[in-house]
């Protein structure tokens, strides 16, 4: 039997670092998935249809919403944003782990309706810092970083919400840091019940393991 995988929910604020610690978690971790969320926003310079972001015009996702086609969905900054369920379930029943990068709105979403899944939220080092990444990563106009700047605090009550608070101060550092919380979650014991059920049954956990790939 395979394990199930576990959902692991990343959110911080517009530019804490989210997409490059998931784009070094995912390089180095083969049985992590990547969940490509849906969007009405328009794709910025270098992003590709189909790896960055599923881009759909807002009737299209209206449509996605009407048929239960999302985990979960939120407006942010004027565009809606989402998370296709299917995708996702088919992965963790395969035994991977499935990374979601989603905002606060829909994180809190996915954590009612999946209440076992692993919630991280990261933090920038400073304020300061988090304002110099977003104007250095140049691919907003100067209207929508104010908008993001000015969304920071409302955000940033949310963390309360995560079961995990990570810093990045430095990358590597930061995905090692999740990397250590993936694995104490594949040996919580709620999770492995079935190797103490196997240990008294047969006197030997069998094939069932921890899954730490």
């Amino acid at each position: 039997m395979t394990q199930q995988g576990i959902l692991i929910v990343v959110s911080g604020p517009s530019g804490a670092g989210k997409g490059t610690i998931c784009q070094e978690l995912l390089s180095s971790n083969p049985n992590l998935k990547y969940s490509i969320s849906a969007t009405t926003r328009q794709p910025r310079t270098g992003e590709v249809n189909g790896r960055n972001y599923l881009f759909v015009t807002k009737d299209r996702f209206k449509g996605m919403i009407e048929n239960d086609e999302l985990l979960e969905w939120a407006e942010v900054y004027g565009n809606f944003y989402g998370t296709p369920r299917q995708y996702v379930l088919e992965q963790l029943n395969k035994g991977y782990d499935v990374v979601l990068e989603i905002d606060t709105q829909g994180a809190m979403k996915v954590k009612e309706k999946s209440p076992a899944g692993v919630f991280i939220y990261i933090l920038p080092p400073s304020l300061d810092e988090l304002a110099d990444r977003i104007h250095k990563r140049g691919t907003d106009s100067l209207e929508v970083i104010k908008n993001r700047l000015q969304c920071v605090n409302g955000e940033l009550a949310q963390a309360h919400n995560y079961h995990y608070i990570v810093t990045n101060d430095q990358v590597p550092a930061a995905v090692e840091k999740i990397e250590s919380i993936i694995v104490a979650e594949k040996l919580r014991t709620v999770r492995n019940t079935v190797l103490i059920d196997n240990l008294y049954r047969t006197g030997s956990v069998g094939n069932e393991t921890n899954a730490i790939k």
